[in-house]
C-alpha cells in the first residue's frame, strides 16, 4: 500500500476501500465508528488527561450508544495515549528499553538550551489520523521542530531530534516520558552524540510536560477542532503556519507578554554579555 510519493488516503481510493482498511493492515484492529470515537476521545483527553479509560467509557455512553472500556482501552493504545494520573506502570513503556533517571527535580530552568523537552501528540483528520511531535525549548516555549507520521513509530521523531539540534545546537538536557519512542536506541544515541543529558519523566509524574501538554491544548482547540484535514499534505501547511504564527505571534503571560521567538532571542542575548 505505501508508495514514496502517493499519500495512504490516495492509495486508499484508488483502490475503493476506506482508509481505515489501511490502519486494519497495520494491525491496527479499526473498526467501524472507530475513528469518529478516537475523536471524541481526543477531545475529551485534551480536557481531562488524568482520565482513564474507564471514566472516559462512562463519560463517551449515551443512551444511543454505549461505550465499552475495552474499546476505549484499545483506541487509546492505537492513539498513543494513556492516563497522566500517577499509576503502577505505563502502557507505552518498552521494558527492554533503558530508562534514564529524571534530572529536574529541584532545577530552576530560566535560560535557552537549558532543557528541551518533547511529547507526542494524536491528531484527527477527515479520514484517519496522524500523529504529530513536537520538540520545546522549556524555559521560552518556543517550538524548535515538529514532524508528522501516519504510524507511531520512531523514524519521525529521530528526524524531528536532528533537525532541532542541527538548527539550534544541543542543550544540555532532553527531557522526555518513557515511551518507547524515547528510550530506543535509534533516539537516545543521537543524544548521546550530541553530548545531551538525558532526562525521563518517572511514573506517575504526570505534570512534568505540562507545557507542552497546554500547546496540544492551544493547537487544538485553535486550529485543529475547527477544520476537518482531507490529506496530510492539507494539514502540514496548516500546521507550518501555526507553528510559525505560535513561535512569532502568540504572546505569553509567562514571558512577559513576549512571544516565544522573542523570548528565546532576548535570553540567549542576556547570556552573550553575562558572558
Amino acid at each position: 500500500m505505501e508508495h514514496p510519493e502517493v499519500s495512504v488516503q490516495r492509495c486508499c481510493q484508488l483502490l475503493g476501500l476506506p482508509r481505515s482498511n489501511y490502519y486494519r493492515g497495520l494491525g491496527l484492529g479499526l473498526r467501524d465508528g472507530d475513528l469518529e470515537l478516537m475523536a471524541r476521545i481526543d477531545k475529551l483527553y485534551i480536557e481531562h488527561p488524568w482520565m482513564g479509560s474507564r471514566s472516559f467509557a462512562d463519560h463517551l455512553t449515551t443512551p444511543e450508544l454505549p461505550v465499552g472500556r475495552g474499546r476505549v482501552r484499545r483506541l487509546m493504545r492505537v492513539m498513543g495515549i494513556e492516563s497522566l494520573a500517577p499509576k503502577p506502570g505505563t502502557s507505552r513503556r518498552q521494558p527492554k528499553h533503558p530508562v534514564y533517571p529524571y534530572l529536574l527535580r529541584g532545577v530552576t530552568i530560566d535560560r535557552p538550551d537549558q532543557v528541551w523537552a518533547t511529547d507526542i501528540t494524536y491528531i484527527p483528520m477527515a479520514r484517519g489520523f496522524m500523529y504529530l511531535i513536537a520538540i520545546m525549548d522549556w524555559a521560552t516555549r518556543k517550538v524548535l521542530a515538529w514532524r508528522l507520521s501516519n504510524t507511531l513509530d520512531t523514524r519521525f521523531c529521530v528526524e524531528a531530534l536532528k533537525e532541532a539540534l542541527f538548527k539550534y545546537g544541543a542543550p544540555e538536557i532532553f527531557n522526555t516520558d518513557q515511551g518507547c519512542q524515547f528510550t530506543s536506541e535509534a533516539f537516545t544515541s543521537v543524544l548521546k552524540a550530541w553530548n545531551v543529558r538525558i532526562s525521563m519523566d518517572g511514573k506517575g509524574r504526570f505534570k512534568d510536560n505540562i507545557f507542552i501538554e497546554r500547546l496540544w491544548r492551544t493547537l487544538k482547540y485553535e486550529r485543529i477542532y475547527l477544520k476537518s484535514y482531507e490529506t496530510g499534505t492539507e494539514l502540514s501547511r496548516d500546521l507550518a503556519s501555526w507553528f510559525n504564527w505560535y513561535n512569532e505571534k502568540r504572546k505569553h503571560s509567562s514571558l512577559d507578554k513576549q512571544t516565544p521567538n522573542e523570548a528565546y532571542a532576548k535570553r540567549l542575548e542576556q547570556l552573550s554579555k553575562a558572558a
